[in-house]
């Protein structure tokens, strides 16, 4: 039995191709985490080079979303027309070119294009590596596997800190924003040679009629007893549905599992992590840390976000999907609670500014085991397979232009309302979380794709109900 398997105490054995499939896939997801970070260090020194204004600021970090509003617009059709690998290999390409092109721009306006073209391949990473993964994994370990992607996206936020140290100015001079911004080319280059050794889904596979293909891949992450009644398994579902469109999902039955995405979708941006992983210094400097002590405390919420995450891979195919959202989301509503009141009282500098500190990397924490992974992971599990591409791309766009709404509103809502009230409505937004994720959202552990897809058919995967769990 593979370490990682051992880790995990997983029922059964596997095949470490299986492992192996996941770690290769969710490196979309360090290129995710590494772009959303980098951004924070390379602002501080942009101003340097280009002269900058508040809202030019706002707009060189969101045009990143809207690239990424694109990527995931497309990316869903692309992962469902061309298969996970293919759109995988080019997302590694276009970012790789997209890191050359941020790090050589000669004006403003160019560095925001090469921005919005980064975006693309992060808005596509977004999609087909979860995707991708869901549709090779067991489903007794399909949500340790999946949360790989998410894990991954918190070692590139965490590495993205630390290359901003490297490539400080105190080293490298006024470029030195070039080469933090340059950097990304390195861990898209390592996903474009992984995708060598990559298979194409199983599913893709079958679902385009190339049933050898799929059975050679199966024949290298299942036992020979499984293989032949999951080809049979995800044929009988390919054979009764016709190829899926953007109004199939508007379908009266797979409509609830819509809503479910989309709602995911807009309260893990709303609930305001990106406002942490964004404004972290700003933050911590507003509550009375020097600059020394504030990139610390920015260290310490990436480190935070990476081991939950890890803590999170080991407890989802335990203890759930919804457990982990609805304690994360409560957890997250309380220190968003005292965050507000780190500001709202007076003396930040003393012993409340290290309360308030303390609750930032809480509410870090909560959001990392719930929030950040079941997210990506739900919307990679809950739809049909003709247009689960498609569906996760729609997600994804809600979720990018929820990000962009956020990104771009947060410091203008400080000036006008102040931090305290800020966060608090933040905490309000987690309330309604809570209340939606019990009401609406099933729970998935243990279950096949198709089991789900047959649940959603049969208007038993809707909310709560034991149903969707026996």
């Amino acid at each position: 039995m593979g370490v990682l398997d051992s880790l995990l105490n997983a029922d059964r054995e596997h095949s470490n191709f299986v492992y192996a499939i996941a770690l290769i896939a969710a490196l979309n997801g360090l290129l995710f985490g590494f772009d959303i970070g980098v951004i924070s260090g390379a602002l501080l020194y942009i101003g340097q080079t280009f002269p900058l204004t508040p809202f030019l600021e706002g707009v060189v970090t969101s045009s990143m979303l809207v690239g990424a509003m694109i990527g995931a617009a497309t990316g869903g059709k692309l992962a469902d027309r061309y298969g996970r690998r293919r759109l995988t290999l080019a997302g590694a390409i276009v970012f790789f070119v997209g890191s050359f092109g941020m790090a050589l721009s000669p004006t403003l306006e160019w560095l925001i294009f090469w921005r919005v073209v980064e975006g693309v391949a992060v808005g596509i990473a977004s999609i087909v590596g979860p995707l991708l993964i869901s549709e090779t994994a067991p489903s007794d370990i399909r949500g340790s596997l999946g949360f790989f992607q998410q894990l991954m996206i918190t070692i590139g936020i965490l590495g993205s800190y630390i290359s901003n140290y490297i490539f400080a100015p105190e080293f490298f001079g006024i470029i030195g924003w070039r080469w933090m911004l340059w950097f990304g080319a390195v861990p898209a280059a390592v996903l474009a040679v992984g995708t060598y050794f990559l298979p194409e889904s199983p599913r893709w596979l079958i679902e385009n009629d190339r049933v050898d293909e799929a059975r050679d891949v199966l024949s290298r992450i299942r036992t020979k007893d499984e293989i032949e009644g999951e080809i049979e398994q995800i044929r009988d579902v390919s054979e009764t549905e016709s190829k899926g469109s953007l109004s199939d999902l508007l379908e009266p039955w797979i409509r609830p599992a819509l809503v479910i995405g989309i709602g995911l979708a807009v309260i893990q941006q709303f609930s305001g992590i990106n406002t942490i992983l964004y404004f972290a210094p700003t933050i911590l400097s507003n509550i009375g840390f020097g600059d020394i002590a504030s990139l610390a405390g920015t260290l310490g919420v990436g480190v935070v976000n990476v081991v939950l995450t890890g803590v999170a891979i080991l407890l989802v195919d335990r203890v759930g999907r919804r457990p982990l959202l609805l304690v994360g989301t409560g957890g997250m509503t309380v220190m968003l609670g005292i965050l507000g009141l780190g500001f709202f009282l007076p003396g930040l500098s003393g012993v409340i500014g290290y309360i308030t500190l303390g609750s930032m990397l809480l509410y870090v924490a909560f959001y990392a085991i719930s929030l950040g992974p079941v997210f990506w992971l739900m919307i990679s599990e809950i739809y049909p397979l003709r247009i689960r591409g498609t569906a996760e791309g729609t997600a994804s766009v809600f979720n990018w232009g929820s990000n962009f709404v956020v990104g771009l509103t947060f410091l203008p809502l400080i000036d006008q309302i102040g931090e305290a009230f800020s966060f608090w409505i933040l905490g309000v937004f987690c309330v309604f979380a809570f209340v939606f994720i019990y009401t609406r959202v099933p729970e998935t552990m243990d279950r096949s794709l198709e089991e789900i897809e047959a649940d959603l058919r049969e208007n038993t995967v809707v909310g709560a109900d034991t149903k969707s769990t026996e």
